[in-house]
């Protein structure tokens, strides 16, 4: 964690913010009183912490705080999963850093629950190990009594998708680990424009994660014949059917905990085509829906050109009217850095028109 050791990280999340702004830490303090005494929020309502600074896994962990008792009891006796979004196993930039999965698994060890932790991913082009490797994620074994799981070598139960060139459904192999009613999925996602949804942010995180690809898949050379992905399928065959699934898919693929490291976002053509963005901002919350509508604001992205986020703000599936999230910690208006769209922005807006 840059050298910093635990009881420095700790004492640095927990004082560090009374350094930053006053105002910032009070906030906090105010809110973690509220949670911890048994007050609760506006039933219509959610919260969305939001940190800044230098070190990724100090910003993870002090965005987390807030939620510390409510995090704790929500995940009871439930394997904790977290899901990276390693979309590519060889594109740093794309792919989600080791020191904001450190972050996290510190802040779980404050709140002993380290004792059932699992790293799981199914990258799209290869086996998620040369992932883990790639990225440095291995060294936190040697720290944290954790395992790492390729998701295309778990079990997988069958959900069917909508396809915008036939109006059919069609089976997809989703992974069971990610629907397991007894895993607590914690999104680790980065903040990223995208050429098809023009965001990539906690909750597609978790549902294009999701589909599996045969074991030996991959993309060029390393490809094994007669292997198949099913993450291609689960796009919907345009940007009316990628919106449509991603929204339909949900109430059953959602993250309970949603920690959205922008750090270094991507801007541009998105998820692996794209440029850095020096933004040094994280973003968390138990409403991921409340958290990627945070993110969005804070990329400049203008939310009703969002397609699969307005649907499931539309049909109760989280809260996505900031004039009802309350911000906790640092404030939005101050952090704001307007990400430069893909280049085919105004394509994937045929979302917005209806099929002739």
């Amino acid at each position: 964690m840059n050298a910093i050791n635990r009881r420095n990280f700790i004492r640095t999340s927990v004082l560090g913010g009374l350094a930053v702004s006053f105002i910032n830490s009070s906030n906090i303090l105010a809110f973690s009183q509220k949670i911890a005494s048994g007050q609760k929020l506006d039933p219509f309502s959610s919260s969305v912490a939001i940190t800044t600074g230098d070190n990724r896994a100090d910003m993870a962990f002090r965005a987390l705080q807030p939620y510390s008792k409510q995090i704790m009891q929500t995940i009871g006796n439930r394997r904790v999963v977290l899901k990276p979004n390693n979309v590519s196993t060889s594109i740093p930039l794309s792919s989600t850093h080791v020191d904001t999965l450190e972050g996290i698994l510190e802040f779980l060890k404050s709140i002993k629950k380290l004792d059932n932790v699992i790293i799981a991913e199914s990258p799209a082009d290869g086996p998620a190990l040369d992932g883990y490797s790639n990225y440095g994620y291995m060294r936190l074994a040697d720290k944290y009594p954790i395992k790492f799981v390729d998701l295309d070598q778990e079990g997988f139960d069958v959900l069917y998708v909508f396809d915008e060139k036939d109006f059919r459904p069609h089976p997809v192999r989703y992974s069971n680990v990610l629907l397991n009613p007894d895993s607590y999925i914690v999104s680790v996602a980065r903040m990223k424009t995208h050429d098809r949804v023009l965001a990539t942010l906690s909750l597609k995180n978790i549902v294009f994660g999701a589909p599996i690809k045969d074991v030996g898949f991959a993309w060029g050379a390393n490809h094994k014949e007669g292997t198949k992905s099913d993450k291609a399928i689960a796009h919907g065959s345009g940007f009316r059917g990628i919106n449509y699934n991603l929204y339909s898919l949900a109430p059953r693929l959602h993250p309970h905990l949603a920690i959205i490291d922008g750090y270094e976002g991507m801007e541009g053509n998105g998820p692996t085509r794209g440029t850095p963005v020096d933004h040094r901002v994280c973003v968390a919350s138990t409403d991921w829906l409340a958290a990627d509508r945070v993110a969005v604001e804070l990329m400049g992205i203008d939310f009703t050109k969002v397609g699969y986020l307005n649907y499931c703000y539309q049909t109760g599936l989280g809260m996505a009217d900031l004039s009802r999230i309350e911000i906790v910690g640092e404030s939005i208006s101050t952090h704001i850095k307007p990400y430069r769209l893909s280049d085919n922005f105004e394509k994937q807006m045929i979302w917005m028109t209806p099929a002739s």
